[in-house]
């Protein structure tokens, strides 16, 4: 609905060429649908305070609804299975403003085969490159739809169609020469003979762009300390296996009983848990520091372990005190390199963080005065004032309560 009034309303508007990078494209429609969101902000925050107030039977199992990914065109944290319709109401939503630029954006993101894409676009970029050094050579403005290389490389591409009428071409059919049959063909109109450098500068658009890829939300949360940091509750987007996966590996569970009583090597083993660590596609972490405070991201079962320190350090107040994770069974997890699949971190892993000895009896001889918490205070702020401005009693202190940060989606602020 807000990209339907954005559209209508962007129709009533003049005609003038924005920028056509990707930033300019993420501002006018981060613009657009702002404002939509702003007029319907006030009959949602009912809603809104609902959700910032867990109940207990919530309060104590604090997984996630799901998982979430940040649009880079419009800024808006959506669910998984929601982004590519996200990002398509978001291109077309532009499309109106800055033709070209879309079918650009078209072009890029939605056709997965990236080798394709390069052979595409370089042909493409050829055709109009042609134009653009001979113009006066009517045989570059005219592109037959069946032609072979236009169908191989071009015309299977999603979003190609719309390129080529958004820069000036035109479907016609035509005679084949020394034929009495017709063709369909692509003709660029004659005004854009005056617009070469236009020409020009789409081509170099086309082999620029890069795909709009959405970024994974880490769902940034902070917990007090609770007995239950080791529960976790998982959805099915954790998993990468359909319904008919979910029963071939049931069926696989019963025979794994008679295969426990085989001889195997070690390599068959090894290469079992490998294959059971590509089933899952995200892991949900958590950290539990020495106050008993616990840090919980959703990261990429194949992203290397330095993203969780990096994770962990930009949420500590000071980040430059030195520290090692510890995994299940208080196994030290070094190396950096290596991915959670690998380590065993999924599809979901509580980890401790454990200070440097010697630096902490070193701070401690100083005298120095240490914080509460380690973590930031914004981080811990809105959990403490929500414990005050909420409603009393509703949660017993001694359960798991939910601290989001500031940056969290309000849509999953209670899961």
């Amino acid at each position: 609905m807000a990209a339907a009034a954005a559209l209508a309303r962007m129709e009533l508007k003049g005609k003038a060429k924005p920028p056509s990078s990707q930033e300019a494209i993420r501002n006018q429609v981060r613009k657009e649908l702002m404002a939509e969101a702003a007029a319907s902000e006030k009959g949602g925050s009912a809603d809104k305070e609902d959700l910032a107030f867990p109940d207990t039977e919530a309060a104590v199992r604090p997984s996630v609804s799901g998982v979430f990914f940040t649009c880079p065109l419009t800024g808006a944290v959506v669910r998984r299975d929601q982004k590519e319709k996200h990002i398509r109401e978001a291109i077309q939503l532009y499309s109106s403003t800055d033709p070209v630029a879309a079918s650009i954006l078209e072009i890029h993101t939605f056709n997965k085969d990236r080798e394709k894409v390069r052979l595409g676009v370089e042909t493409m970029a050829k055709y109009l490159d042609n134009i653009y050094l001979h113009p006066e050579e009517e045989k570059y403005r005219k592109i037959k739809l069946q032609n072979k290389v236009f169908q191989e490389r071009i015309s299977c591409l999603e979003g190609v169609h719309s390129f080529f009428q958004a820069v000036g071409f035109e479907t016609r059919t035509l005679p084949v020469p020394g034929q009495e049959t017709t063709e369909e063909y692509y003709v660029l109109k004659e005004e854009m003979l005056t617009r070469l450098e236009d020409l020009k500068d789409y081509k170099e658009q086309l082999l620029s762009s890069e795909p709009v890829r959405p970024q994974l939300d880490r769902q940034l949360c902070v917990f007090k300390p609770s007995p239950e940091a080791a529960r976790f509750e998982l959805p099915d987007d954790f998993f990468n296996l359909t319904a008919e996966e979910i029963k071939r590996e049931q069926r696989l569970r019963t025979e794994a009983v008679e295969k426990a009583s085989m001889l195997r090597t070690r390599a068959m083993r090894e290469k079992e848990e490998q294959r059971e660590m590509r089933k899952y596609n995200y892991t949900l972490l958590r950290v539990r520091f020495p106050d008993g405070y616990i840090l919980q991201g959703t990261f990429y079962a194949r992203e290397p372990v330095s993203v969780l320190y990096s994770f962990v350090r930009e949420a500590l107040r000071d980040d430059w005190l030195p520290f090692e994770l510890l995994g299940p069974g208080g196994l030290k997890v070094t190396d950096e390199n290596l991915a959670f699949n690998e380590c065993g971190l999924v599809p979901s892993a509580l980890l401790t963080l454990a200070w440097d000895a010697a630096l902490m009896s070193d701070i401690q001889a100083s005298g120095q005065e240490q914080p509460a918490s380690p973590l930031k205070p914004e981080l811990l702020s809105r959990g403490t004032c929500r414990q005050s401005e909420g409603q009393p009693g509703r949660l017993n202190h001694q359960e798991l309560f939910l601290l989001p940060c500031p940056t969290e989606p309000q849509t999953t602020a209670a899961i």
